[in-house]
């Protein structure tokens, strides 16, 4: 299969590029800082997704059977990247007839209002009370700006008219990969307080292979 994967060099973007390439699948990276990506056989594209160029962004996914973002803001001066870089690697899809894409969010995401959805759920179905009552509210209200971000990224996405899949993860750990991750459609995994990136990774390939994925969203966790 051949994969374009946005965000290449970040903590999940880099596990995604590994595992494909280990998988046999050939891969574009795009990433801000393409020397991180050295040695590495993949096709590799510099772009930062905050400013882009289209035809350098048409050009990573022409050919594409499938696009991967791992986009998001990593600080506060990031915020916003999730939405404008989806939007600019949306708009490249289209334009080049390439449909399917799965992307990263985060478990609190379901219940952050955006402009097309001013009124969430109040709670998330799959979330016990500590995640409702304490964690949940504690961790939107600090990182508030990044959790906009990533409902109008989501947003983007259901108004696309692509073929696509959100995982949502809580919080992500550097911890080896399991494969023994839970997921769940549609909610948040109940109990599930961490995951490692690299599951997320193969979560995010292996829905490539699931088409009852398509159009949903995915929460997963340990």
């Amino acid at each position: 299969m051949k994969i374009t994967v946005f965000g290449a060099t970040g903590g999940i973007g880099r596990h995604l590029v590994d595992q494909a390439v280990a998988a046999g699948h050939e891969v574009t990276a795009v990433a801000r800082q393409p020397g991180r990506l050295a040695g590495v056989p993949v096709r590799v594209v510099a772009a930062d997704l905050a400013t882009a160029d289209p035809a350098t962004l048409r050009a990573a996914v022409a050919g594409a059977d499938a696009v991967l973002s791992g986009l998001g803001p990593r600080s506060a001066v990031d915020a916003g990247i999730a939405a404008r870089g989806t939007g600019a690697i949306v708009e490249a899809m289209r334009e080049s007839g390439v449909r399917r894409i799965v992307v990263v969010s985060a478990a609190p995401v379901g219940v952050v209002p955006s402009p097309g959805r001013p009124h969430p759920p109040k709670r998330d179905p799959g979330d016990g009370p500590l995640m409702r009552f304490v964690l949940g509210p504690a961790i939107r209200r600090v990182l508030r700006r990044h959790y906009a971000d990533l409902a109008l990224m989501e947003e983007i996405l259901r108004d696309s008219g692509l073929d696509w899949t959100v995982v949502r993860p809580p919080r992500l750990t550097d911890k080896p990969l399991t494969g023994a991750y839970r997921t769940a459609y549609g909610r948040n995994v109940r109990g599930g307080l961490t995951v490692s990136r690299a599951d997320v990774a193969q979560l995010m390939l292996h829905s490539l292979d699931q088409p009852e994925s398509v159009g949903r969203t995915v929460g997963v966790a340990n």
